[in-house]
Order: structure tokens, then sequence, then C-alpha cells
């Protein structure tokens, strides 16, 4: 016999579904920095601007407490490094569904709609790495929620990135897109064990990116304005690439047979730094197109209504990879501490609004790392820089970057401060052999912001202890050890 008390539940997750079902914004919330803002805080922001979905990038038990009760939709994901034990041990999968997901879903509870399996696993950087080890360890994690009673509720999906397909050089139009032929079975019988189950595919989509590594690509084809020299298609016209992109995959599922599989996009945005086209202005432009674009539900040329997307992403990360380059720390619609880069009408109608910052964000102290203005020598200073950008972010001094403007001194100043920001402004990381001094005197100018860390933060570092992991991961860490 259910308990009333149960039932109660199950009938709010499914009006909650319902209603958190509804088109709407989403974005990615990724958590590679040295200092996080308290997710509670973060969790306030997101409710008042509006966004109704948000994307992990894995289990973060913080997170998830600061969700409790605020009915955001949530896909929550396995990150690769976990899939070749997910995809080898069932149990595996169903500790870290139980402890990761089902521990979440109660009256009042965290809005678990999907769980990624891997990230972009068959990225053609990665070799193949993770290519044989996804489909296992989606089915594991699917009979793993079926055992919990979720699976009517919580579905799987894999974020694909736009690389598993593409158009042939002799045909370059949507219609004739098609996966790639090394990776087109694996992807299929992925996509063939989603459909049957209901489940989406995810498809993350970057328009910046053939613009940067191409420099004949056309830049107004890369925004939302539309272009002087369109792309026909038949009787399908295509004015910007994110249409052209998102139809060449709906051409390759209909190649496939899988002509009305619902399409997520996971991953859309724009960086502000670490490129000459990565900045405000282009970010500004091309989100506000974005939302503008698909807000409206009128779809792609050959695929009409709502598109489900996630932007990407909330907020800058100070020690992603940069070996893709590196604008991978400024992606952020907001800033480091919370606070909005631009202006950006969320809603999607393009009014000159500002999004809400998060609030009562803590500081330390108002005080900088600097060059020390006394300095009549510098013959270790190049080295004293390469040390501290080594162990900290100085992506901002690249060519076309927002301090790429600075002199020696300046760039040694940037590098100092960065060190000295990061390690929580411990006297004792500004001195570089004499080099440097601390100063009140804040060194940012006109478009480069020389940063004061926010108070409360944490690291993201992986360490190799089981008390490190757990404190990271949550107690759920501990349970899928155990179970090893």
């Amino acid at each position: 016999m259910s308990k009333p008390g149960f039932s109660r539940f199950i009938f709010s997750i499914v009006m909650l579904m319902a209603i958190s079902g509804c088109f709407g914004i989403g974005v990615n919330w990724g958590t590679m920095t040295t200092n996080q803002l308290p997710p509670e805080k973060v969790v306030k922001m997101l409710q008042r601007n509006g966004f109704l979905k948000l994307k992990l990038f894995e289990y973060d038990q913080s997170i998830l407490e600061a969700l409790l009760g605020s009915k955001m939709e949530v896909m929550l994901a396995v990150p690769n490094y976990m899939l070749r034990k997910m995809s080898g041990d069932p149990r595996y999968a169903a500790a870290w569904v139980d402890a990761n997901v089902t521990s979440y879903i109660f009256e009042g509870g965290v809005n678990i709609k999907y769980v990624a399996v891997g990230n972009e696993p068959f990225l053609q950087s990665y070799n193949s790495t993770y290519a044989p080890l996804v489909l296992p360890a989606v089915r594991n994690v699917y009979a793993a929620l079926c055992r919990a009673g979720l699976n009517s509720m919580i579905k799987v999906t894999v974020p694909f990135n736009a690389d598993v397909y593409n158009s042939p050089t002799t045909n370059p139009v949507p219609s004739a897109g098609d996966f790639r032929p090394e990776v087109r079975d694996a992807v299929i019988e992925i996509i063939h064990f989603l459909y049957i189950n209901d489940s989406p595919f995810t498809v993350n989509i970057y328009p910046f990116l053939s613009l940067s590594s191409n420099d004949y690509f056309p830049v107004d084809f890369a925004f939302f304005d539309g272009t002087n020299k369109p792309v026909k298609d038949g009787m399908l016209v295509y004015t910007n690439v994110f249409d052209a992109n998102f139809d060449t995959l709906v051409a390759a599922l209909s190649k496939a047979g899988y002509s009305d599989m619902d399409i997520i996009v996971g991953e859309i945005g724009w960086p502000t730094d670490g490129n000459k086209n990565a900045n405000t202005e282009n970010a500004q432009k091309f989100n506000q197109g974005l939302l503008k674009h698909l807000m409206t539900g009128d779809g792609t040329p050959a695929r009409k209504g709502n598109i489900d997307f996630y932007m990407f992403s909330l907020v800058d990360e100070n020690t992603k990879s940069v070996e893709p380059g590196s604008f991978e720390r400024h992606w952020g619609i907001f800033e480091y501490d919370g606070k909005p880069k631009y202006n950006l009408d969320l809603s999607g109608r393009g009014a000159d609004k500002r999004p809400v910052p998060v609030e009562e964000v803590e500081y330390l102290p108002k005080r900088w790392c600097v060059v020390n203005p006394g300095l009549t020598y510098a013959d270790d200073l190049a080295d004293n820089i390469d040390y501290a950008c080594s162990m900290s972010d100085c992506t901002a001094l690249g060519f076309g970057s927002s301090c790429n403007h600075l002199s020696l001194k300046g760039n040694a100043s940037y590098a100092f401060n960065m060190y000295y920001q990061i390690n929580n402004q411990n006297s004792w990381d500004c001195d570089f052999s004499g080099l440097a001094i601390v100063s009140e005197d804040d060194p940012s100018d006109g478009s480069c912001l020389f940063p004061v860390m926010i108070a409360r933060g944490r690291s993201i570092a992986r360490y190799g202890g089981v008390v490190d992991s757990v404190l990271r991961y949550g107690w759920g860490y501990l349970v899928v050890l155990l179970m090893l």
C-alpha cells in the first residue's frame, strides 16, 4: 500500500514536469574555477533571471542542495573519466544513480530531468578513447534508473559535439548531411537506444569556432542579422550557420531513420576574451540574436517548432584547459563574481536591459599585487611572469585579448596579481624575489580588469586522497568507491 505522502510526491512531480517541460531558457553551470560563488546565491540569481533549465557537468553536492525545492529542470552529467567504470560495471552505475540521482528525488527535492552520459565523447581529438564505452555506459545508467523506477521521469542522453556529422565538400548543404563514416555505426547504435527509450539527441553547436578556425569564414553568417550571401538548399534558405548546422544534423538523423527524434542543443554561446573574435560586443550580438531567434519557437528551416537549448555558459572558469584556445576560460554570460558582462534581454525580446547579478558577493580586500615601482632591473621579470602565469590564469594577456596592450611591466603586474588573488592574497605570494609589492591603487584600465577575487570559494583541483574526493563529490563518491 502506497503512503499518502509518496502519492502527493508523485503527483507534484508530474505537475512539475508539465510546468518545467515548457519551453524556456537553459544554461550550463561549469565549476572549474578557483573561487566558486556560493551556490545558494547563484540559484537565486538564476531564478530572478528566469532560467528554467540547468545543465551540470558532474555531480556537485553543494549545487544540488542549493537546488532543493527550486523546481528548476536539471541535466546532470556523468563525466568522461567515469565512463570506463560506468560501462564495465553495472554496480558502479547503480551506485552512482542511487547516490547522485535517487537520493535527490523526493518532495521538495531536485527536478532532475536528464542524465547526460559523457560530454562530447566522440570528439575527434579524443582519438576514439571513449567511443566504445558510451553505449554500455548508457545501458547501465538506464538500467539503474529502471531499477529505481525513474526511467519514465528521467531520461538518458549523450551530449555530442557537432563534429560527429557534416556535409560532403562536393555538396556542402544541410540536406546532404550525414554522420562521419568512421563513427556512423557507433553513433547510430546509441541513437537507436535513445530513440526506443524516448530520449533526446543532444548536440553542442559553436558558431564561434567556425569563425575562429577559418579566416575566410563569412563573419555575418556566424550571427543572426541576416547575410548578403545566404546558403540555398533547394527551397530552403539559410542566413546563419546555427540553422545550417542544426539542419545538417536533422538530415543525418533522417538518413539514419530517425527523422522525428527530439534534439536538444546542449551548449551554445560566445566567449568574451582570449581571441580576436572573442569580446563583449560579439558575445552580446550573438547571444541576443540567438535568444531572439530561438525564443520565437519558429525553429529552423528544416525543423519547425521549439528547440530546447542551454546557453554556454553561466560564469567564467579560470582553470579550464586552454588547449583548444585561451577563450575556453571566458564563455560566461557573467563574470567570475556573478556580475553580467553586457546587456542581454533573457526574454528574447531584445530590450536594452541587463541580467540580474549575483547579490551580496563577498570579496577579498581591495588590494593588488603589482610590479615594484622602484624596480630598476628586470633580469628575472620574464621568468617570474612565466611562473605566475603557469600557476594562475593569464589568458587575458594573449593576442587579441583584453589586456594584450599592456607593457612588459604591465604584463608582470597582471600575472603577479592573478597569482596573488587565487592564493587568497597571502602576503608571501606577492614577492617574486623583490619584484612585486602590494598596492591599494587599482591598476585596471578601460579594457583590462585586474580582478580582486571573491572571498568565499573552494578549489576544484582534483586531489589524490579519498577525503578530498569525498569533500568534492559528496558522500556519493564514497558509496561508489565501496562498490568497486
